[in-house]
């Protein structure tokens, strides 16, 4: 990344002035600015629908000016209609945490039994479209997390533990949130025959090496990496739908590395806010 770029990737803010053209917002519409930025439509992947994976892509607050500012520039096409039903802390959190978690979830297809791995930001904002879509919700945490696994059984999962614990019944697909890559075999050994396992993080640990057999009978492996504008547009009607329950944490935007802080030592129930 060549220069400085003004970091802040979940941004909520209202339009003060459109450009030549734009007929999809007016000034004084609130919006959403997701990570993706940008995506050329013309390249192989964007062709194919997987502007996700564009090559020339841009990521808000990485490779274009993000949201740690009174005013930003953003492509009138990337950004995304906020429900009415959220104010703007509570809206944040959906633009990231929320579209990840929705296209992990969407990636792992049906399932009545469903694990997450990592209960923080994305996984309890995903874990309430699951609980309302009938899924039956397993939570686990960190071993010896039980603030994390009550605030998960509170959302309403049927069971939470630590990692280390094995769930009531065998699950039908895996989400898996947190780094760790010593999780991808533990989510492989409780998926029945034919379930999937994705991850959900753009960074994740080394994952050791496992036995073949806990991969075998047709079990799924894979990633996501960023979002599509269809993902953001199908995940915002569920948020409009299903009314969710964004716990946040408001730090003042001069406070922004105690709240990466307090994100990286696992200090956070839920997703962090920064405040201009």
């Amino acid at each position: 990344m060549a220069g400085a770029v003004v970091p802040g990737h979940e941004v909520i803010g209202r339009v003060i002035e459109v450009g030549a053209g734009v007929t999809r917002w007016v000034p004084g519409d609130r919006v959403g600015v997701p990570w993706l930025a940008h995506a050329c439509g013309t390249c192989r992947y964007c062709l194919r629908g997987q502007e996700n994976l564009c090559e020339t892509a841009r990521f808000t607050g990485y490779t274009a000016a993000g949201g740690y500012a009174e005013e930003m520039v953003a492509e009138a096409d990337f950004v995304l209609a906020i429900p009415d039903r959220y104010d703007d802390r509570s809206a944040a959190p959906l633009l990231c945490a929320g579209l990840i978690g929705y296209r992990t979830w969407a990636m792992a297809g049906p399932a009545s039994a469903l694990g997450i791995f990592g209960f923080g930001a994305a996984a309890h904002l995903i874990a309430q479209i699951a609980i309302a879509k009938g899924q039956r919700v397993h939570a686990f945490t960190r071993p010896g997390d039980v603030a994390a696994q009550d605030f998960a059984r509170g959302l309403g999962a049927v069971w939470a533990g630590g990692s280390d614990e094995a769930p009531p019944e065998v699950l039908d697909a895996a989400l898996i949130f947190a780094p760790v890559g010593e999780l991808v075999p533990i989510a492989l050994s409780r998926v029945d025959k034919g379930g999937t396992v994705v991850c959900g993080g753009i960074h994740m640990s080394d994952i050791p090496s496992f036995p073949y057999e806990i991969l075998w009978h047709e079990r799924v492996l894979r990633s996501v990496a960023n979002l599509t504008r269809k993902d953001g547009e199908a995940f915002m009607a569920l948020a409009a739908a299903i009314p969710l329950k964004a716990a946040t944490v408001a730090y003042p935007l001069d406070r922004a590395n105690e709240a990466l802080g307090d994100l990286r030592s696992g200090r956070l129930q839920g997703a962090a806010v920064l405040v201009p």
